[in-house]
């Protein structure tokens, strides 16, 4: 596959999570997003949306890459 066939198909998902995003899906509001705010201190780390995206992009992945 070509260079620039990968960077369409990554612009195609960015451009289809923002699209998402913007709907309404609550990405970095899931269930097991970790936000701990104490004072001026705010700590937050997205633990199930960066799961969540990382198995999407493995299987659209594997399946646009098969050969």
């Amino acid at each position: 596959m070509s260079p620039g066939k990968i960077l369409i198909i990554i612009g195609g998902g960015i451009l289809v999570i923002g699209l998402l995003v913007q709907a309404g899906l609550p990405l970095g509001r899931l269930p097991g997003d970790i936000r701990i705010s104490r004072g001026s201190f705010t700590l937050y780390s997205p633990l199930m949306t960066g799961l969540l995206i990382s198995v999407a992009l493995t299987i659209i992945l594997n399946l646009l890459l098969r050969r």
